[in-house]
């Protein structure tokens, strides 16, 4: 992956998803996390991107932040096993795609609050169907 010809280290690209997956499930702004260690939203955009490393003391600084260890911003990375660094099971690695996006996140918080088994198979059986029709990417 490359922005602007610069091309993105697959570990800063893990540990820059995590950041964010880990600020969405606080209910953080970038502009919060920002604030909180002294940066700009803008640089947290980048970490999150990937297309800025994060130094080791910004890294201790977003973990206390966060209330994670440090580790926990390379945990699921393993080098070669897949494109995006993350190994493990295809269910594990589909689960793990999905929660780096922000509708993903949003969509795993908000549907254990459906209370109604019904209404819980009919969301279900709508994203089915949005997926049958959505053009394969080639």
């Amino acid at each position: 992956m490359a922005f602007d010809n610069i091309s993105v280290n697959p570990v800063d690209l893990h540990v820059g998803a995590k950041v964010r997956m880990r600020r969405k499930s606080l209910s953080l702004s970038q502009t919060d996390l920002a604030r909180e260690i002294g940066l700009t939203f803008q640089q947290i955009q980048k970490y999150e991107r990937g297309s800025n490393r994060i130094s080791a003391s910004k890294l201790f600084e977003i973990s206390k932040c966060l209330k994670v260890s440090v580790a926990y911003f390379f945990e699921g990375y393993a080098e070669g096993k897949a494109l995006d660094g993350f190994s493990g099971s295809d269910s594990e690695k589909f689960v793990h795609g999905f929660l780096m996006t922000t509708e993903g996140i949003e969509l795993a918080k908000a549907y254990p609050r459906v209370k109604s088994a019904t209404h819980r198979r009919k969301i279900l059986d709508l994203v089915r169907v949005l997926g049958e029709d959505t053009p394969e990417l080639s």
